[in-house]
């Protein structure tokens, strides 16, 4: 039997340690850090267990996503598709430092780009 994508993550600790590398990369990223160096400790907390939530729904956990759509969690930041680049590469970076593999890597940026339309210039 094949395992989900959700199962080849690691379930959602491993999950949740790759959320946090993933927010760290967007911190040091001269693209998008401005988008988060806003909130504070307790925000932060709060964005990074909405996106554990979604990583792992979105990839056949168990987990309900207890965050706001993408469209309404995007909506008005006119995110540009260079950000959007730029965001993925930096999930992608994580997913290499935390030892997942190709397949897995291109599962995740395909799921990506299939939420473009709700992240970008919206």
């Amino acid at each position: 039997m094949t395992q989900s994508l959700y199962e080849r993550l690691g379930g959602e600790d491993r999950i949740q340690r790759l959320v946090t590398d993933i927010v760290d990369n967007h911190l040091r990223n001269p693209l998008i850090r401005t988008r988060f160096e806003k909130y504070n400790d307790a925000e932060r907390a709060v964005i990074e267990r909405h996106v554990t939530e979604f990583f792992c729904m979105g990839s056949g956990g168990p987990q309900a996503y207890t965050g706001k759509d993408m469209l309404t969690t995007h909506k008005g930041m006119n995110i540009s598709e260079q950000e959007l680049i730029a965001a993925i590469d930096d999930i992608v970076a994580a997913m290499a430092k935390h030892g997942y593999g190709d397949t897995e890597r291109n599962e995740v940026v395909a799921i990506l780009y299939s939420l473009k339309g709700d992240v970008v210039r919206v």
